[in-house]
Formats: structure tokens, sequence, C-alpha cells
């Protein structure tokens, strides 16, 4: 009886195999059509299958469960269509980077850097253009991370109606959409033709925090304000200070989404080549020592993207180079020390949470 009800009450509806079955249709429909104009695309067979797909499902049910179940089956195809064209870039840039980097991909090009190497020759590694990256990284962290959060603290728990908090607010969109060269430029002009100072990677360090800043901000700021108020309040019914609540309640409370803001932020900043270039240069030996305060000459740093700027250019267009190998396989690393980053970033504020 309620079985019976509950299918009244629904009407009709499509077979579990009507969906499949019209993709797989759309699929040879498009096929044959292309395949008889002559005009094979793979663009083109991807938009016209997905096309035909969505009006077939819509048409079908449309006739067999009514206008309203039709427009839910047409939304549904609408956003699953887009997620599948979001992923697609990802994924094709993924197996791409993986299927032409992973040949290289050792632990001699883990270990060794390009001392004494040709730039066009065979051998060498990227050991030393890792460990700028990360030692660069770390000084942009150190630096950009503190700053960014104190900054949303204010915003959000200090600054409400303020003229200084709307000018930091103001200030922090302009700088979210400010070009990295532009940065690299700045930190150029301040730190090396005011100062006097030379390439090294603390310079480009500088200029990393220019562009790291504002994401780091911006995302602490949207994740404090999702914190509720109660908590707050409750805290402070306790006789516990407001400094003391943001420590201990607020932040702790916040942590998972300022921790991926965070590596946001790390993230666009590893892969960032302009300001390095300008500003760091590339070098072929280890270098440790961060620090250029020498006003007569350069400390530069080899990073991973700069690596790979230099790799390609060595290659100069001929994909069976082994600078073009190692280009890819310095890609492929980049992309590993990232995913690896996010993964260690989700764990700590997986067990970093407030507990009550």
């Amino acid at each position: 009886m309620t079985t019976t009800m509950s299918s009244t009450l629904r009407g009709q509806r499509l077979p579990r195999w009507a969906v499949p079955a019209i993709g797989v249709a759309a699929l040879v429909v498009t096929a044959a059509l292309l395949a008889g104009l002559g005009t094979w695309s793979t663009a083109a067979f991807v938009v016209l299958a997905g096309v035909l797909f969505a009006v077939a499902v819509t048409g079908a049910s449309f006739a067999l469960e009514g206008a309203r179940q039709a427009r839910d089956r047409l939304a549904t195809t609408a956003v699953s269509t887009a997620f599948l064209l979001a992923m697609a870039p990802l994924v094709s840039i993924a197996i791409f980077t993986v299927s032409r980097g992973i040949n290289r991909l050792d632990g001699d090009f883990l270990t060794r850097s390009m001392f004494l190497i040709s730039p066009s020759g065979p051998g060498g590694g990227a050991y030393h253009a890792i460990m700028g990256s990360l030692l660069i990284t770390a000084i942009t962290a150190v630096l950009a991370v503190p700053l960014g959060i104190l900054t949303a603290v204010y915003l959000v728990e200090y600054g409400e109606g303020r003229r200084l908090a709307r000018a930091v607010s103001f200030f922090v969109d302009v700088m979210t959409g400010v070009p990295s060269i532009v940065a690299g430029l700045f930190i150029y002009a301040f730190w090396i033709m005011a100062l006097g100072f030379q390439q090294s990677g603390l310079a480009g360090a500088l200029s990393l925090v220019i562009l790291m800043l504002p994401v780091v901000v911006r995302a602490t700021e949207e994740m404090l304000k999702l914190v509720p108020q109660e908590l707050r309040e409750a805290s402070y019914a306790l006789g516990i200070p407001k400094w003391r609540t943001i420590a201990k309640v607020v932040l702790p409370t916040a942590l998972g989404g300022i921790v991926t803001g965070v590596m946001l932020g790390v993230a666009r900043a590893m892969g960032e080549t302009a300001p390095l270039l300008l500003l760091v240069g590339t070098q072929v030996r280890i270098n440790f020592n961060p620090f250029g305060f020498s006003d007569t000459e350069a400390n530069p740093i080899s990073t991973l993207p700069t690596y790979i700027y230099s790799q390609l250019t060595s290659a100069t267009g001929n994909t069976d180079s082994p600078a073009f190998d190692r280009a890819w396989a310095a890609a492929l690393v980049l992309i590993i020390i990232i995913m690896l980053l996010n993964l260690l970033a989700r764990f700590v504020a997986r067990f970093s949470k407030a507990r009550g």
C-alpha cells in the first residue's frame, strides 16, 4: 500500500538504464555525424555530444516524467557538465605532467644539482632548486602568515566600523589583483635600487609576501566570521579577556579554514616565476644562504620555477633534449611538494581543533 502510494505520488520515472543508454547513443550519433562531415575534432565531439545528451535526456524526461522533473534533470545535467569542464584541465595537466616527468624522476634527479653539468647535456638534477624553493617559501610563510592572520583578527574582532579597518580591507582587495611581476618590480626598486642590495633569496621572498598576504588575510577573515558569536559570548561570560578568547577559542575553531587559506597562499608563492627571475636569479649549485646584504655581489638561489624555465630555454624547443625531460620532472616534483604540504596542513588542522 505504502509503496503503491509513493509510486503514484512520484509519477513515472525513467528507468535506471535510460540515462547511460542515452549517453552512449549521443556519443555514437556525434561520432557518426562528424565522420560523415569529415571534420573530426575532439573539442567539437565533446561539445556536440554533451548538447545532444542534454537535449535527449530533457526531452525523454519531459515526455515521461513531466515538466518539473525534466527541469530538474536539465539542471542536474548542467551542474554535472560544469563540474566535468572544471575538472578537465586539472586532470589533463596532471596526467600530462606525470607521463612526461615520471621517466626522469629518480633518486639521481632528486639528489644532484646542475653543477658541472652541461645545460643541454644528460645527467644532473634539481636538488638545489628543490632546496631553494623550500627555503624561500619558508621565509615567505614566516613573514606572511603571522602578519596576515593578525590583520584578519583586527578586521574581524577589533575593526568594525573603523576607518582604518575599511582602508586595510580596501588595500587587501587591491593587493589580491596585483600581478606578480609588479610585486617583483616594487621590491626591485625598493630593495635593490633604493637600498643597494643585490639579488638574493630574501629579496624574492619579500615579493612573494606581497602575493601571499592578501590570500591569507581574506581566507582567515572569512573563517573568523563563521565562528559562532555564542562561543565568544560564553567565553566573555566566564570572565576571560578578549585577547585570550581569540587565542584559545576563536582561532582554534577556525583553524581548518585558516590552514586551507595559508596553503592556497603557499601554492601561489611556490609557483611564481617572474619575480624570482628578477630578484633571485638562477644558480647551478646548492646555496643555503638566502641573505644577500652585499651591495657588490649577488647571491642567486635556484628555485623549481626558475629551474623549469632555464631547462626549457636550454632545450630550445627540442622535445628529445635531456633538458626538456628535466623540466617536466621538476614540474612533477613541484606538484608533489604542494600536494604533500596540503596533506600535512590538513593533518595538522584535523588534530589541532579546539576541543570542548
